[in-house]
Order: structure tokens, then sequence, then C-alpha cells
């Protein structure tokens, strides 16, 4: 009888370590408890939350600077809601968008890469996320010119 209890507390604590966090509700705190969002991102989103409630992850990646797709599709997987919907189609629209404007938005990253090298230095324990954004890079660089061929 002992151990079911036990077992019942251990689900229940787990279940709501797993907890959603609702954009449109959480405090900076509950923000900053998911992984991606830290102080800069969850007070961005504070402040646009104060204009008005997000309507959707679209609404959501227009008006908060530094929130695009992948992050918001990274935010999603770690948690994070619009009005309790996980952001979805994070790879469809890439891929649709690959001919349009994936050559100018390589341009804009390649632009970013450089400054954005030194930071990331700073933090030894993202080696792997380093890796998977460079992965992403040069796939987005390849998508890029495989598009300008087809031209």
């Amino acid at each position: 009888m002992l151990k079911r209890l036990l077992a019942a507390l251990f689900a229940l604590i787990a279940a709501t370590a797993f907890a959603a966090v609702d954009v449109n509700k959480a405090s900076q705190a509950e923000l900053e408890t998911v992984k991606g969002i830290g102080p800069a991102i969850s007070g961005k989103i504070l402040d646009e939350r104060k204009k008005a409630s997000f309507k959707d992850w679209s609404d959501l990646v227009e008006r908060v600077k530094g929130v695009g797709e992948g992050n918001a599709a990274k935010f999603s997987t770690a948690g994070l809601t619009v009005s309790g919907q996980a952001f979805k189609g994070a790879a469809a629209p890439a891929a649709k968008a690959s001919g349009t404007d994936k050559p100018a938005k390589a341009k804009a990253d390649d632009k970013m890469a450089t400054p954005a090298a030194p930071a990331s230095a700073a933090k030894p324990d993202d080696k792997a996320d380093r890796k998977a954004a460079k992965k992403a890079e040069k796939a987005a660089k390849a998508d890029a010119a495989a598009s300008a061929a087809k031209k």
C-alpha cells in the first residue's frame, strides 16, 4: 500500500515537472524554466505581452525579437505553449521556404555567425547545440545553392 502511494506521489511530481508553460500566463521565472529562454527573451516576451496577449505562435514569432521559427520549435519541444497550443510545422515551412527566401536568410545568418562565435565559446556545455547549429547552417547554405542552381 505504501509503495503504491509513493509511486503515485512520484508520478504526480514528475507530471508537474514536465507541465507546459503558457506564454500568456507564465511569470518571468516560469518562462526561464523553459530550456533556451533566459532573462533577455523572457523580458521581451513579458514586454510584448503587456501590450496584448499572444494569439498564436506566429504572433509570438512576429512580435518578440530573437524568437524565430527555429527557436519557437525548440521552446515548444521544451514545454512552451501559446494559448495551450504547441508549435506546429517548423520543418514544413522551412522546406517550402527554401526556394523563396532561404538565400537571403542564409546571408543574414552569415553576417550573424561571426559575432555569435565568441558568445557561444563562452558556454562550453552547449557544444552539442553549437554543432547542431553549424549543421543547420550548412544545410541552409546547401539548400540556397541548390535553389539558385535550379534558377
